[in-house]
């Protein structure tokens, strides 16, 4: 019999299962309570359903074990998983069981909820975005429309196996009024739709099938209950999908939204850092499946210490000048080691070469004096020595291997410029970056570093341009264009404003013009 000190003793060491909704694959659907969950995950339990997206908010620290089902072959039993779950929380453990859509719609997250309180550990409950309504949004589909549907049921097309019958009542769901949404039920549409005929629902009553909904793979096949398993066939539709069934699928005709757009569906491959990450969330947005596969990575210079000293010695300097995100990120790690803050700027002014350089600098408080309207380093120029007067001193925050162009037009102005590394661009090798630009339609370049850590990630220059056959290349600006061609990679697309979003635009217009 336990005593009220070991009682104590075993709750304060016992963790916590969340009962996480991963919604239905989009990242962007994720909650803020779910996302914060996985954060914070010590065990992370998930199912095949969790998009690798979602599966990415954990830490790199966190214990990742797969307990789905895929091809109807079950991971583990229902009972081990709760098993698990159990035993990881008495460990002291934040363990966040990951489940597709919201773990209370056919999830068996009630069941699962009841094995933890039996067990005496600790749960919280996490909804997440069910794909029941989900999907049909993203297919432009309203489940409930006045002039249509007012209501709408949701059912499952894949009951218990050993229930004797089926429960659901047939003759309530075939109501011309009501919407109905069935999840889980590919194997068995056939079937649902001979039983609502049977039940007096008119044949040609209008059903939609969408396959991966909210994400850039989904696809969506449209026909009536008495064509609507021809459709699936003819489009090769397989699981996970949701069926709808009534008027409100003619919307859709209206309403399509997510599947119109240019980059939907397309697979870009991704060459920059992953921690600019703003470019693969708007890659997401408009539909488009990146594949990240960053070939160059950021540190630290050879010798930091010319940096630091003229940061010491930022008294001495009338301008200073970050060419990138990097350099600003790079200023302000010196700063937090010194305890300091934007104030340590004082008077001196601040140029940044473009947008997302301004931009990282107002995060850590300081305003831009100057961003050129042309984003690179010959624009930079011009501008500064049109706002500076000669003889003033100028501090450029910039990459090791950067072009000597920005100093070199500053000096030749009579402008007294030091040029300091503040960071370093090294090639990222990745293994299987074969392989993933095989998958790619599209490959995009953000800088000359990235086109040139394309090709370092191929045995030979030869195997690189022949991976990059047939596929449209994007480069950010003519700075990075021109190091493409100088390696033999014609670019298809070159953006206008030299940003990810104009690079964006700018393949979009492409697409749209060769349809």
């Amino acid at each position: 019999m336990k005593t009220e000190a070991g009682s104590k003793a075993e709750a304060a060491t016992t963790g916590k299962v969340l009962l996480v909704g991963a919604g239905p694959g989009d990242p962007g659907l994720l909650t803020l309570r779910a996302a914060h969950a996985l954060r914070n995950a010590d065990v992370l339990l998930y199912d095949a359903l969790a998009s690798g997206a979602v599966l990415a908010f954990a830490p790199a620290s966190c214990e990742k074990i797969f307990v789905g089902k895929r091809g109807g072959n079950h991971a583990m039993p229902q009972e081990e998983i709760e098993a698990l779950a159990i035993r990881k929380a008495r460990e002291g453990n934040s363990v966040v069981r990951l489940k597709g859509g919201d773990p209370f719609v056919f999830g068996r997250g009630g069941e699962e909820a009841q094995a933890f309180h039996a067990a005496g550990v600790p749960f919280e409950i996490v909804p997440g975005i069910s794909s029941a309504l989900a999907a049909p949004a993203y297919a432009g589909i309203p489940v409930t429309h006045r002039d249509h549907n007012p209501a709408f049921t949701v059912a499952t097309g894949h009951e218990d196996p050993e229930k004797p019958v089926s429960t659901l009542e047939w003759a309530k769901l075939a109501d011309p009024h009501r919407t109905l949404i069935f999840l889980m039920a590919m194997g068995n549409l056939e079937g649902i739709s001979e039983q609502l005929r049977a039940h007096g629902l008119r044949k040609d009553t209008p059903v939609a099938v969408i396959q991966d909904g909210t994400r850039p793979t989904q696809r969506t096949a449209v026909g009536t209950l008495a064509t609507i398993s021809a459709e699936v066939t003819r489009h090769g539709l397989v699981a996970p999908a949701v069926v709808i069934i009534g008027d409100v699928v003619d919307l859709r005709k209206e309403i399509r939204w997510f599947d119109t757009t240019p980059l939907f569906g397309k697979r870009v491959l991704v060459t920059r850092p992953t921690n600019h990450s703003s470019f693969i969330d708007e890659l997401v947005v408009r539909g488009a499946e990146p594949i990240v596969a960053p070939t160059i990575s950021i540190g630290a210079p050879d010798d930091i210490h010319p940096a630091h000293h003229a940061l010491d010695s930022l008294h001495g300097y009338a301008w200073i000048v970050f060419t990138s995100r990097n350099g600003v990120e790079a200023a302000f790690a010196y700063l937090n080691s010194l305890n300091s803050d934007a104030r340590y700027f004082g008077r001196r002014k601040v140029a940044a070469i473009g947008p997302k350089t301004a931009e990282t600098l107002l995060h850590h408080g300081i305003r831009a004096d100057l961003a050129p309207d042309e984003y690179i380093a010959e624009a930079l120029a011009r501008s500064l020595i049109e706002a500076t007067t000669e003889g003033d001193r100028i501090l450029i925050f910039r990459a090791q291997e950067a072009r000597d162009v920005l100093p070199q037009m500053l000096n030749d102005a009579s402008r007294h410029t030091t040029a300091v590394p503040a960071y370093k661009t090294s090639y990222a090798i990745d293994p299987h970056f074969a392989e993933k630009v095989a998958r790619a339609d599209i490959l995009t370049f953000t800088s000359a570093s990235t086109v040139k850590g394309y090709i370092a990630n191929f045995p030979t220059q030869e195997q690189a341009l022949e991976a990059a056959q047939g596929k449209i290349l994007g480069c950010i600006g003519p700075i990075t264009a021109a190091e493409a061609e100088k390696n033999g990679l014609h670019s298809t697309v070159t953006a206008d404003s030299y940003t990810t979003d104009g690079l964006l635009t700018a393949l979009e217009k492409y697409l749209c013009l060769h349809k």
